[in-house]
C-alpha cells in the first residue's frame, strides 16, 4: 500500500551553511526583513517572520570562509520564500531594486509570480506569492497547469508605490 504524506504537511526551515555569518545577515535580516531569533555561539544564527522559532538558519559550522558550493553539482536549487499577500512581494522588489541587488529572474508561473536571486553565497532564492487556488491554470482533467512566462515587474512595482 502506498503513503501519502498528510495534506497540512509544511516545509519548517531551511538551515544552509554560509561562509560570512554577518554577510548573510546583511542580506536576510538587512534587506529581505527576516528577524534574528537566536544567535547559537558566534558561528549560527536562528531568523524568521512573524516570531516563529526560525524559519532559516544560517551557520558557518564547515563553511566558514569557503567559496560558493559549484552550480553545476547536486544540493540545494533554491530556497523558497512564500510572501502572503502580492503587494508584499512588490514591496520586497522595491527593497531589492533600491539596493541595486541584482534579480537572476522574474517568471509568472500561473499559480505564483516569482523574482529569483542569489545570497552573497551563491544560494539560490525565490522570492513568491500564490495566486488563490481557484485562480490557478488547470487541464481539462482538472491538473494544475504551470508555467514559466515573463513577469511583469512595472505592473508589480506599482503595488509598492
Amino acid at each position: 500500500m502506498s503513503y501519502t504524506i498528510p495534506p497540512n504537511t509544511r516545509i519548517g526551515h531551511v538551515h544552509l551553511k554560509v561562509a560570512d555569518l554577518e554577510r548573510s545577515l546583511k542580506f536576510y535580516r538587512d534587506l529581505l526583513g527576516f528577524e534574528v531569533q537566536q544567535f547559537y555561539g558566534s558561528d549560527a544564527v536562528f531568523i524568521s517572520a512573524g516570531g516563529y522559532h526560525h524559519h532559516i538558519g544560517l551557520n558557518t559550522w564547515y563553511s566558514k570562509n569557503a567559496p560558493p558550493a559549484p552550480v553545476r553539482a547536486a544540493g540545494l536549487f533554491h530556497t523558497a520564500i512564500l510572501y502572503p499577500e502580492r503587494k508584499d512581494l512588490a514591496v520586497a522588489l522595491k527593497r531589492l531594486m533600491d539596493a541595486s541587488y541584482p534579480l537572476t529572474g522574474a517568471s509568472d508561473h500561473g499559480v505564483s509570480e516569482a523574482l529569483y536571486l542569489n545570497d552573497p553565497d551563491e544560494n539560490g532564492v525565490e522570492l513568491y506569492w500564490d495566486r488563490p487556488k481557484e485562480d490557478w491554470p488547470v487541464d481539462s482533467n482538472g491538473r494544475v497547469q504551470m508555467g514559466t512566462e515573463a513577469l511583469d515587474l512595472d505592473a508589480l512595482l506599482k503595488l509598492a508605490e
